[in-house]
């Protein structure tokens, strides 16, 4: 009798069903205590809850809408490079740098001159259509010589307007101190200085603007991007939950097209990539990057203080609260009186002071608020009739409260 049950258990534990695979085909029914699926190299994306049940994040109810890939990520070998360069802007009708306050323009002119075989003489400069100006830019991953990038440019000295200007030729370092680029070019400027005997009008930031394609790159940044096994891919927003979708998403491709999983989550903002054998690097990410993945966002507030913008994401919510706002506005008035002496005495005229306050909270009353979704709390605070200013101000209170569901970012 004992030995037809230990045969039946013999046979029940031989015919148990491995609901996925590991990495380079490891049975998931391996996996046990609630272990990601896969040895300890981090690529893996699948769960084993502990019931021989395959988990998944894609079934998570949230702020998901479906994106590419590229979308939501890009490869860390494909990073931009900043360039930065000390150039002149000339041809600036009267409102460039006054070499009284800015010296380095007169110096600089001086140079450009002397590198151009022209003496200088030994007299001060009285030029006004010549500004100072750092001009900057972006190499993007790449980028190979010869080709042409925009360049921003903006005004260092006390050069009112950039207007009509033309940028003379600026050499761009990175940050090793090498030249990679040389810009050149009109400079394109968004917005005006207007100014008469009595008034000045100013609209836009004159003394900052642009050049098209103004630098042409003399010098490539050197990258081993096709000798690259593992790839690096950070997400633009880090969240956890996309990390792992992304893997999942990756691995389930390359079953049916590898083989095998080439895709593990490291972190909030990395997803790791092995690359297969027989395929180049770029036709590999090619293949991935056009993905569809659930992606996920943290529920924030943004707040700009200085614009009084206010950007709530959809997830926001808000707990039952009570708010009494109003604007207090307290008024200070100086009313000095002039004090007489008494008659036929020997006092003396004085001045004394009287100072009035006053304090008033006019509109102020107590509201409910309650948010369970976007809608809802968009409408609480429309109702308290509060500017944006005021519902800044509600919304750090709401948070310190503990009330505020939510990431508050102050910028």
């Amino acid at each position: 009798m004992i030995r037809r049950l230990v045969l039946a258990a013999v046979a029940v534990l031989g015919l148990t069903t491995a609901y996925a695979d590991g990495p380079e085909g490891t049975p998931i029914s391996q996996a046990q205590g609630g272990k990601t699926v896969g040895g300890g190299d981090g690529f893996g994306g699948a769960y084993d809850d502990g019931s021989g049940r395959l988990t998944t994040l894609n079934s998570g109810q949230g702020n998901l809408i479906n994106v590419r890939i590229k979308d939501v990520a890009s490869l860390q070998e494909s990073r931009d490079n900043q360039l930065v360069g000390y150039g002149l802007v000339i041809g600036l009708n009267g409102s460039g740098d006054s070499l009284r306050n800015s010296p380095f323009t007169e110096q600089s002119i001086r140079a450009m001159l002397e590198n151009l075989g022209i003496a200088s003489e030994d007299g001060r400069a009285r030029v006004r259509n010549v500004a100072a100006v750092i001009v900057t830019a972006n190499l993007s991953a790449f980028v190979q010589s010869g080709a042409r990038i925009d360049v921003n440019v903006a005004s260092l000295g006390d050069a009112t307007s950039l207007a009509g200007g033309t940028l003379i030729m600026t050499p761009l370092k990175a940050a090793d101190g090498e030249i990679y680029a040389v810009g050149q070019g009109a400079v394109q400027v968004g917005g005006f200085n207007a100014q008469g005997a009595a008034e000045q009008l100013t609209q836009g930031v004159p003394t900052a603007g642009r050049v098209p394609n103004g630098a042409i790159v003399e010098r490539e940044v050197k990258a081993r991007f096709s000798d690259e096994n593992v790839l690096t891919l950070q997400l633009f927003n880090p969240d956890f939950s996309t990390s792992v979708r992304i893997a999942d998403t990756i691995n389930d491709y390359a079953r049916h097209r590898f083989g095998k999983r080439v895709a593990g989550e490291q972190d909030a903002r990395t997803v790791t990539l092995r690359k297969p054998e027989g395929i180049s690097s770029a036709r590999f990410y090619a293949e991935l990057e056009n993905l569809v993945v659930m992606s996920d966002a943290p529920a924030r507030v943004v707040i700009d203080e200085r614009t009084g913008t206010i950007v709530i994401g959809n997830e926001v919510k808000v707990s039952r609260v009570a708010i009494s706002h109003g604007t207090l506005t307290v008024r200070i008035t100086e009313q000095p009186r002039v004090v007489q002496p008494e008659p036929f005495s020997r006092g003396r005229t004085e001045i004394e002071d009287f100072t009035v306050i006053e304090a008033d909270r006019p509109d102020s009353k107590v509201g409910l608020l309650d948010g369970p979704n976007l809608q809802t709390l968009v409408a609480g605070l429309n109702r308290l009739g509060v500017k944006p200013d005021g519902i800044i101000a509600i919304l750090q209170g709401i948070k310190s409260a503990g009330a505020l569901q939510a990431d508050l970012v102050v910028q």
